[in-house]
């Protein structure tokens, strides 16, 4: 099974971009956004913020395979 790059709905603050990088890569959500917010911090937002809003469009979100509703018979 192949890890895909996708976006966490589940555990976000602002996209769920960070949370989904932490996912990928196996590490902690709060790792990916202290760096993030430092990376935010000391590029003055041009680059990094730049980047994040890309990865805000182009990631697809992460799909749950458990069903939104239950049936009853």
């Amino acid at each position: 099974m192949t890890k895909k790059l996708t976006r966490n709905t589940k555990d976000t603050m602002i996209a769920g971009v960070m949370s989904g990088l932490a996912t990928y890569f196996d590490q902690d959500t709060a790792l990916f956004r202290l760096i993030g917010a430092a990376l935010f911090i000391f590029t003055v937002f041009l680059p990094f913020g730049l980047l994040y809003i890309a990865a805000w469009i182009i990631l697809p979100v992460a799909v749950d395979h458990e069903p939104e509703y239950t049936i009853v018979d």
